[in-house]
């Protein structure tokens, strides 16, 4: 019921349908194009996750995002490691200001600020998932020192040299321009101080020219609101183009004792995130289906359904032939 009732975001239940519909268009299975899509990022990643935001926290929980496992750990715990271990790379203090670029509804954000002692901004441009993420803060007793502002992360509202430590958990992706959306965080970060990222990008191993590799990059795009899928060397050049030093970078997908997809692969069955497998999505997909027929759900949103788990196939397979990674990580230093 609260999967139903959430759907479609602050889009008005009458209008997700024609959301939907706007959406897909912007993407290459439905005759868009990636220009298009660059041009029109904001309202594209807006209405991604008015349609999606629900769906994502009925299936992963608070934290929309995939980690390097080690075996004997559950993806909860995967998730969480995979937070502290970013906030242990930034060398965030007690007390200092941080920026979430891309928070989502601040899973990682209350997660970062309770292990660091830290105070963190959370940036997002999507009004609804604001609204949520601020109603977990004060669930989590982190309203006093955790906040959100509402902005584009290529304008950010915030003035030079702000912030002691940003960091971006798989968010800087829908960012139409790296190198744009790495200035700005360059621009607001202290000198001295430091950038980490998860980031999506496709591998060298990633052929343009494979019409099978095309496929599965498209399906990730348009199953996660994603402009375009840059390669980890165009992610690095952008950095070092915004002015960063790179301390280290590295795709940790490649050393994963247990792979990041696991829980999206049909051949994998675990009670623990039920939600996420096989059997759980073909349940939830047709738990939607009644719901939208029987109008509890708004029309439209067994669509939104059908490109998640598209974008869930696209993921396995990227992920498989080593083509795409969730997870090129990097850490870079603004110069004093």
């Amino acid at each position: 019921m609260d999967l139903a009732s959430n759907l479609g975001g602050k889009i008005d239940k009458s209008d997700v349908l024609t959301a939907v519909e706007k959406y897909e268009q912007y993407h290459v299975f439905h005759g868009g194009n990636e220009e298009e899509r660059k041009a029109n990022y904001t309202d594209m990643v807006n209405k991604y996750y008015d349609l999606a935001t629900s769906f994502y926290e009925y299936g992963w929980g608070e934290s929309f995002h995939f980690a390097h496992r080690w075996k004997g750990e559950s993806l909860r715990e995967s998730i969480k490691r995979h937070e502290h271990f970013l906030a242990l790379q930034l060398g965030i203090k007690p007390g200092q200001k941080v920026l979430d670029v891309g928070c989502g509804i601040g899973g990682p954000l209350r997660e970062i600020a309770r292990f660091s002692n830290s105070a963190v901004t959370g940036l997002n441009n999507n009004e609804y998932q604001i609204t949520r993420g601020k109603e977990l803060n004060r669930l989590a007793g982190v309203d006093k020192t955790c906040n959100f502002v509402k902005a584009d992360f290529m304008k950010m509202p915030f003035p030079e040299n702000s912030f002691d430590a940003v960091y971006a958990i798989e968010a800087t992706c829908h960012a139409p321009d790296a190198y744009g959306c790495y200035k700005e965080i360059y621009r607001v970060l202290k000198p001295g101080q430091c950038f980490a990222a998860y980031e999506w990008c496709m591998t060298d191993a990633f052929d343009p020219d494979n019409a099978e590799h095309q496929k599965i990059k498209a399906e990730v795009e348009i199953g996660d609101g994603l402009p375009d899928i840059r390669l980890t060397t165009k992610c690095l050049e952008a950095l070092k183009q915004a002015g960063f030093e790179v301390i280290w970078e590295k795709d940790l997908a490649k050393d994963s004792p247990v792979p990041w997809y696991l829980p999206l692969d049909k051949n994998h069955f675990s009670l623990s995130s039920f939600r996420l497998t096989a059997v759980g999505r073909f349940i939830t997909k047709n738990m939607v289906k009644i719901l939208e027929y029987i109008k509890l759900a708004p029309q439209g949103s067994q669509r939104v359904s059908n490109f998640l788990e598209q974008a869930a196939e696209g993921l396995v397979d990227g992920g498989r032939r080593e083509i795409f990674t969730p997870m090129y990580f990097f850490l870079a230093r603004k110069p004093e």
